[in-house]
């Protein structure tokens, strides 16, 4: 009876096995060598600014999880998760088990005199790498069904290459050749009983005894296979650390070396004016930048949520990074260097590329391994604020903010003058304690459509008894949008400015109606080094301290605030005050960046709305086109962001026309839809109303406020 087992050289002579241990030396030496090279060139760059590597243990497991449960690859694409679980399981655990067959041979044999590798073992050894191998081929099989013959849009762009084709065909031939080399095998031993376990390698020797090939044929070829497989596994290994299959490392290290808070707060600037803030060389990016830049698999999953790219923008995301890896490993190849942004003449991006981008964050949102486009985006914005370029709408805007603390060039003593027309005295918070700082912003001070929904919720305050109160001419700009169009030192004039009114009041939280406004103050403020700049005669405050670094003092969104108020029993709703069919915009701000997605829905659905939900909701939401300095610039878009998802409302949600109004929870956003709903040819269609107007209609219908703020607080009425 033969030895469940089978013999590893089959039909290798003692100079094959020398040669192939020479092989195998080597291929680990070049390996190593080029891994070392790609590690050698994050050590030579930039420190990040925030902590990569602390807790290291937790992050790994962390990593390990999300990698392993391919959770992010199933996110919006179930294919691509089914895709890549098959081939990345199937992988490893022929990974796995050539170890194990390594260790058995060279260690294990060695020291004991024996093998483990046989009886028991062998069999569910067979069984398990026949099954797992089988789903690492139909997993590359399906890789390659949808670049080949769907030939789905997101995985060709203008940096595919055949490298690309390389790695992929690579993976098919070598799992498909190790089934090829296992049914010669079978066949050339004669079809051992104990085989069948490997099932797939039993029925591929059938097909090759069904083709006439006998014994001696199978054992002939078996050498020529053996070799072949060798050579191309040798050959992909090698090649991991110069090509695509580096991502399997610099993937999974971007995915450990995630800032969980990226896109959220953006790294400062030291108070050395003459350090290097920007992109003035590729140098000028650190390690975990260049990190990203490695780690980026041209999925095009990014691509394909961007809200710039979709309205024939000059922005790809992805295009983005891997312009500046090819540019990197241009310039360490001895070429000439450029610039890494202008506004014209040669560079690796165009300045309008970055103008376009809306700081949405969904390409960071989408991608599958981390990478933290924001982060790079900025210091190229940063770079044209440095050399001068920014777009002449932006220098305006900056002007504006500079001179008179505002985006709109008004007076800043007229920023509390949307007050007036209240029928109670809103509470200065610089005079008087109050619960509630409330941060209105830019465009419910001036705005006049932004204005009825400023009223609105001051009065839905008013009726929950809340103490509040706000800064009037105090309050500025918050700096979210100019930090991300690259403007950092006007921003930290904002919020060194706002702190030192901040800590000049008496309040216990700061409730803020734009999201924009929310994100920058809870997440950003508290990141400022104040101190490093107090000293510095052109920074217009004197505060030398954190603000707010242990969150002492809570942020909120006013609709965190009112759902909490609702839920307390302070408003009477009824829950069936109103009855329009809506249905609801996520804002980037509030939703991406800061996770709040149910607050408003919570509030809509306590007026007695039937909300429906649009495709492309929650962390899929589609950026209405305000965000990054979208709303202060100008393009030729087609169709623009607020159009296209003003189309989804009406056209993708479940009831379709039956859409009445399209709810909004941000300042910026109902500017940006009102101006869509007009461009885009859908004023008779559907109506653009905040939150706040809709808990104010309800809260006016049962009787609880008497009057309407000041005119009609419909979408009519600010046109």
């Amino acid at each position: 009876m033969l030895a469940q087992t089978r013999e590893t050289f089959f039909t290798i002579s003692p100079v094959g096995k020398a040669a192939f241990y020479f092989l195998a030396a080597a291929t680990l030496l070049v390996l190593a060598a080029g891994v070392y090279e790609r590690f050698q060139r994050y050590a030579r760059a930039k420190e990040d600014p925030f902590a990569r590597l602390d807790n290291l243990p937790r992050r790994t497991v962390d990593a390990a999880t999300t990698v392993l449960s391919n959770e992010n690859q199933f996110d919006r694409d179930r294919y691509a998760g089914v895709m890549h679980a098959f081939i990345l399981w199937g992988f490893l655990t022929l990974l796995i088990g050539t170890t194990i067959l390594a260790f058995d041979i060279d260690v294990y044999r060695l020291v004991t005199g024996t093998s483990f590798f046989k009886g028991e073992f062998y069999l569910a050894y067979s069984l398990v790498m026949d099954a797992m191998g089988l789903l690492f081929v139909v997993g590359v099989g399906m890789a390659i069904y949808r670049r080949y013959a769907e030939r789905n849009g997101r995985l060709w762009g203008k940096h595919t290459s055949l490298e690309d084709d390389a790695f992929v065909w690579t993976l098919f031939a070598l799992g498909v050749g190790g089934y090829v080399l296992e049914g010669l095998r079978i066949r050339a031993t004669g079809f051992p009983d104990f085989e069948s376990v490997s099932f797939v390698g039993y029925f591929v020797a059938i097909v090759i005894e069904g083709v006439g090939i006998g014994t001696g044929g199978a054992e002939a070829l078996y050498w020529w296979a053996w070799w072949s497989h060798s050579l191309i596994a040798f050959g992909f290994i090698a090649f991991i650390p110069y090509a695509k299959p580096f991502h399997m490392i610099s993937s999974f290290a971007n995915v450990v070396t995630r800032d969980e808070k990226a896109g959220v707060r953006l790294p400062g600037v030291p108070a050395d004016l003459d350090a290097d803030t920007g992109a003035s060389s590729i140098e000028s990016f650190t390690w975990r930048e260049t990190l990203d830049q490695d780690a980026c698999t041209k999925c095009g999953r990014c691509s394909s949520v961007c809200p710039a790219k979709a309205s024939g923008r000059n922005l790809d995301p992805r295009d983005v990074i891997l312009d500046l890896k090819q540019y990197r490993e241009s310039v360490d190849s001895g070429d000439e260097e450029v610039d890494i942004i202008a506004d014209g003449g040669e560079s690796v991006i165009a300045a309008e590329t970055m103008e376009s981008c809306l700081s949405c964050m969904a390409c960071m949102d989408a991608c599958p391994v981390d990478i933290e486009h924001l982060k790079s985006f900025t210091k190229m914005n940063r770079e044209l604020v440095d050399t001068g370029q920014v777009a002449p709408e932006l220098q305006d805007v900056f002007q504006d903010v500079m001179q008179k603390g505002n985006t709109f060039g008004n007076p800043n003593r007229k920023r509390g003058d949307w007050t007036d027309d209240l029928e109670f005295e809103v509470t200065d918070a610089r005079e008087e304690e109050v619960e509630y700082l409330w941060y209105v912003g830019d465009y419910p001070s001036f705005d006049d459509r932004n204005k009825k929904v400023a009223r609105a919720l001051a009065k839905v305050f008013e009726a929950a008894d809340v103490s509040f109160g706000i800064l009037f001419d105090d309050e500025k700009h918050d700096g979210n949008d100019i930090r991300r169009v690259g403007e950092e030192f006007l921003f930290l004039e904002l919020a060194g400015h706002h702190v030192e009114s901040f800590e000049a009041c008496e309040f216990e939280h700061v409730v803020c109606t734009d999201p924009h406004s929310f994100n920058t103050i809870k997440n950003e403020y508290p990141e400022v080094d104040f101190a490093e700049f107090a000293d510095d005669p052109v920074m217009p405050f004197d505060y030398d301290e954190e603000w707010n670094a242990d969150g002492e003092i809570g942020v909120f969104h006013w609709t965190q605030v009112v759902s909490d108020l609702v839920e307390a029993g302070r408003l009477d709703l009824s829950g069936a005050d109103l009855d329009y069919t809506v249905t609801y915009h996520d804002p980037c701000h509030l939703g991406r960046y800061n996770g709040e997605y149910e607050a408003p829905r919570q509030l809509i659905e306590a007026t007695g709305c039937e909300l429906h939900e649009m495709p492309r909701s929650h962390d899929d939401s589609f950026c209405c086109g305000g965000g990054g300095g979208g709303l202060w610039m100008d393009f030729d878009d087609e169709p623009k962001p607020s159009e296209e998802r003003l189309r989804e409302g009406l056209e993708d949600t479940a009831v379709g026309a039956q859409i009445e109004k399209f709810v909004v929870a941000c300042p910026m956003c109902t500017t940006m839809f009102e101006d869509g709903r007009k461009t885009g040819g859908f004023e008779d269609d559907i109506e653009i109303v905040d939150v706040a107007e809709l808990l104010f209609e309800a809260l006016e219908s049962n009787g609880v406020l008497a009057e309407t703020p000041t005119g009609d607080t419909s979408a009519a009425a600010a046109d």
